[in-house]
């Protein structure tokens, strides 16, 4: 959840399309002749940088850009690259006051550029990959975060049923669901034992939050996740819904604030007070103003769930490098990692529960 200064030299902007990612071009250009409101011209195409599990492309025509997103070529788990949940969630949230692109089409037929995709707005604005925010003034990362956190907030406060969003994941019982499926998760690849994260996998099914009303989650909102105005500190597009569902919005809001828990910059108070960067009780304070749900007495116990969870998602890498199916590198830094998450947990839980 930290991110290197140098990742915005390489994940920023585009470049010449990849050769595994090549597709035929004419095919899509007669495709959005005719699926696509106000389309005219040529079009020339370039692929974005960053390590998206969804290759991504800037469609330039002489009149506007757009973005199209596609499930990457080769054969895939029937789940994965779902784009067109991606679209399904942004189009219903065109109707609100959510920042997201305006979405165009989605094309399931495989036939037009070989995988299914779907073509949105192009929003020309900033990524910014320091949570730190050390190369912005107060006024920028003050801005920047309030921005952020009322944009989570709108996010938050939308009823599904309202937008017609009903069926985009289950109601009820998200947390309780989400610890289910992570603890199965680290034991199917345990690699050794630790004693706190069996701890939590006992502790955490009977301790659960309590239910709060069902809204949109992101699954992954973060300052890479938002695109900011050029020349303005706003949030003007909350981008990559790949694993938004619905589910508790306090939990999602809380698995964003692990960065002030995980950056050392962001944790040490007196750095975020310098840099203009919100301390995080008045970041949570300002969420929970704006969605009128105290937050106060269920922080930790938020916190511990999603310490959790990483250590869970984590265990699963290190799970894959036992099988042989995934690269060993970093994996005794991994297996670290596990342990520090869940012992972190398990400390939040003893200080504050038992």
């Amino acid at each position: 959840m930290t991110n290197d200064l140098h990742q915005a030299d390489e994940n920023t902007g585009t470049m010449e399309v990849l050769d595994r990612h090549q597709f035929d071009v004419p095919s899509l250009e007669n495709y959005m002749q005719e699926h696509v409101e106000g389309f005219e011209g040529k079009i020339s195409v370039e692929e974005f940088k960053g390590g998206q599990s969804n290759p991504t492309y800037k469609i330039i025509t002489p009149k506007q850009s757009y973005v199209l997103r596609r499930k990457p070529p080769g054969k895939l788990l029937k789940s994965a690259h779902a784009v067109d949940r991606e679209y399904t969630v942004i189009t219903a949230l065109n109707q609100t006051d959510v920042p997201v692109p305006k979405s165009y089409a989605l094309c399931e037929d495989e036939d037009v550029i070989g995988t299914a995709f779907y073509i949105m707005e192009f929003k020309d604005g900033r990524v910014l990959w320091d949570p730190a925010m050390e190369n912005s003034d107060q006024d920028e990362a003050k801005g920047v975060y309030e921005s952020m956190n009322e944009s989570m907030a709108k996010l938050h406060s939308v009823d599904p049923d309202k937008i017609g969003l009903s069926n985009y994941g289950k109601p009820g019982n998200y947390v309780g669901r989400q610890v289910s499926r992570w603890s199965k998760q680290y034991i199917d690849s345990e690699t050794e034992t630790i004693e706190s994260m069996n701890n939590l996998i006992e502790w955490l099914p009977k301790n659960l939050p309590t239910e709060k009303k069902t809204g949109i989650v992101h699954g992954d909102y973060s300052l890479t996740n938002v695109m900011i105005g050029k020349s303005d500190p706003n949030v003007i597009a909350i981008l990559d819904w790949e694993l938004s569902t619905l589910g508790d919005p306090c939990a999602d809001f809380n698995y964003h604030c692990l960065q002030y828990t995980m950056n050392p910059k962001l944790a040490d108070k007196e750095y975020c007070k310098q840099q203009g960067i919100p301390v995080i009780d008045d970041y949570v304070k300002m969420y929970s103003e704006r969605i009128d749900i105290d937050l106060t007495e269920e922080w930790d116990l938020y916190t511990a769930y999603n310490l959790f969870k990483l250590a869970g998602i984590l265990q699963g890498i290190l799970g894959r490098v036992r099988d042989g199916t995934a690269a060993h590198e970093n994996a005794a830094e991994r297996a670290s990692g596990v342990r520090n998450l869940s012992d972190t947990a398990w400390d939040l839980v003893e200080k504050n529960f038992l």
